[in-house]
Formats: structure tokens, sequence, C-alpha cells
């Protein structure tokens, strides 16, 4: 299976950054960039919530309805006339249920890392994690997904590309850094941790700070 960040250099891929690029009015060049960045983390926070029975659930149901994958057939349409405002409104949920309260801080690490400012990071990010949704609700159709393991191994499997394919990239470098800095298991407290200059420890890492990522705690 092809990794996330194989998608992103694909004709689709390329098709997602041009068009995320354009909505938000942001360089291609920088958006391309911190999509390569912030895609992984959102899939491996929500591997992470996934692993939890409530978090599995709540990810199957998404990925299985609203996005079951059908945003990527009419990307021209999606694009064309400017994304729509209710497209937006479901990303800013979608942030919000995957980083909780940690969501500002890992905006304006990505922004620092990507050379955009935070409100630019927030605008792409929120456009972004509807596709990214979709693409998860398709490659799930695909590989017949339809239990909380192969949930897992789809993750995994998509996850595992971005570290495999081709030479590592510095944006991959500090992905691995965002991912763990600190060994403990909690990739949103390492961010944060990064932004305020000091180590912040969620109680039950990850998986305690982000409850069930699609009607959770």
């Amino acid at each position: 299976m092809s990794g996330i960040l194989d998608l992103l250099n694909s004709d689709l891929g390329k098709t997602i950054i041009s068009g995320v690029a354009g909505s938000t009015g942001q360089d291609q060049a920088k958006t391309g960039g911190l999509l390569s960045m912030a895609l992984p983390v959102l899939m491996k926070a929500m591997e992470r919530n996934a692993s939890t029975p409530q978090g599995a659930e709540g990810l199957m149901g998404a990925i299985s309805g609203k996005h079951n994958g059908s945003i990527l057939d009419n990307l021209g349409g999606l694009f064309g006339g400017g994304v729509d405002d209710n497209v937006k409104q479901d990303g800013s949920k979608i942030l919000g249920h995957i980083l909780g309260n940690k969501r500002s801080g890992v905006e304006q690490v990505l922004g620092q890392k990507s050379g955009m400012d935070t409100g630019a990071v927030a605008d792409v990010l929120k456009v972004a994690a509807p596709i990214l949704m979709g693409v998860l609700g398709k490659q799930a159709s695909q590989n017949n997904v339809s239990s909380a393991g192969d949930l897992s191994g789809l993750l995994g499997g998509l996850l595992g590309g971005a570290s495999q394919s081709g030479p590592v990239t510095q944006e991959q470098t500090f992905l691995e850094k965002m991912l763990d800095s600190d060994g403990d298991g909690s990739v949103i407290d390492d961010v944060a941790g990064m932004v305020l200059g000091q180590a912040t420890k969620g109680k039950g890492g990850l998986g305690g700070l982000l409850g069930g990522l699609f009607g959770g705690k």
C-alpha cells in the first residue's frame, strides 16, 4: 500500500495541493511542504485514537458514511468555484476532534516549519482535513475494511509508506520528532512542548487527550 506522502507525490496529490493552495490563496510549494508534514501527523493521531474500541467505532462510522471518499470524485467542482464554507466548517470540526485544545499549538509549529503564518496554516488544514478523511474512506472501501483490526492495518500502512518511500526529507525528519520527541507516545504534547519551549504532559498521553475521534467522550 502506498503511503500518504506517496499520495501527495501522485497526480491526485498534485491536484489536491494545487487546489488547496489556490482556494486558500497560498503559495503552492509551501502548501505542499505543509501538507507533507501535517497529514501524517493527523493520521498518526487518528491511528492512536482508533486503538480504542470507541475511537475505532467512531472513525469507522465516519469513513463508511459522510467521509466515504466521494469528495475525491469531483475535486474540480470542489476547488472550481472556491471551497464551500460547509467543507471548511467540517474540516474545522475534524481538526478539533483530532487535536483537541492543542490545535493552535500544532498549527503554530507547522507554520514555523513551513514558512507560513498560523492563520494560513489553519485555512489550509481546514480544507485538507475533509480530503484526508476522504482518502481514508476510499482506501477503506477499496481494501474492504470492516473491523478495528483492519482499520489499524490501513492507517499503519498509509503511515508506513510515509517513512519508507525514497530518501528521508527534512520534513520527514521533523515529522518523526513531532510524532514522539520524548518517547512517551504522545504526539500532541510533544508538538505543544516544541511551541512552548517546555515538555507538557497530558494525562494518559494522546489517547487521554483526544478521547473518541468522532462521537467520542
